[in-house]
């Protein structure tokens, strides 16, 4: 079972690889970009079948170690 993670900074977090990429783009010439966001994509290879229990478990990893969830968000995708 695969699964996609997706970690962002929460809003009002200041983002600072962010605001580098929107002021680069500015300079290349896309005015139309009004803000960037930069995040994380992780994606992990499970063992486990079961969807529950999978999802239950990927919650974990992202609490424990792949998300800050003081200034990150995260959301889980599981295929299956």
């Amino acid at each position: 079972m695969k699964a996609r993670i997706y970690v962002t900074l929460k809003p009002g977090v200041l983002d600072p690889q962010g605001q580098a990429v929107r002021g680069t783009l500015s300079r290349l010439g896309f005015e139309e970009v009004a803000d960037v966001r930069i995040g994380k994509y992780v994606e992990i290879e499970l063992t486990e079948m079961d969807a529950d229990r999978a999802r239950a478990r990927l919650d974990d990893m992202c609490r424990r170690l792949i998300a800050n969830t003081v200034i990150e968000d995260y959301r889980i995708e599981i295929d299956g």
